[in-house]
């Protein structure tokens, strides 16, 4: 049975964990183990309680900015690694995406060629 008092839970959110209940109690899961479900559904999509003092793990809008930006910085790290040009990132694409690439730069028989012929005809038109 789930912890704690569910007092500062809103209204919306109590009656989104005993729907949620039911679903589990009607696929036949144990009362108990229904219930814990059921709040750890709501805990995970709305932070816990939402009433002033709840469980305090809601971000800040600071925080949620940092994390975009560390976010996007990790994006850029990763495309920055996988640049088209080298044939070792040739290697790590699709056999798809070099056909498109091979389209692009106009190489006949593109689509008979297997992947390490399609990396050589891309070398060689440069």
């Amino acid at each position: 049975m789930p912890r704690g008092s569910k007092a500062k839970y809103t209204a919306e959110q109590k009656r989104k964990a005993q729907h949620i209940e039911e679903s589990y109690e009607n696929r036949g899961v144990s009362k108990d183990e229904a219930e814990a479900r059921a709040w750890a559904t709501v805990n995970k999509q709305s932070g816990g309680g939402e009433r002033a003092g709840g469980s305090g793990r809601k971000k800040t809008a600071s925080a949620k900015s940092s994390d975009r930006k560390e976010s996007a910085r990790r994006a850029v790290a990763t495309r920055k690694g996988h640049s088209r040009g080298s044939t070792a990132s040739r290697a790590a694409q699709t056999v798809d995406s070099l056909r498109k690439e091979a389209r692009a730069k106009g190489i006949s028989g593109r689509s008979k060629m297997r992947k390490q012929e399609l990396i050589e005809a891309l070398r060689k038109a440069g």
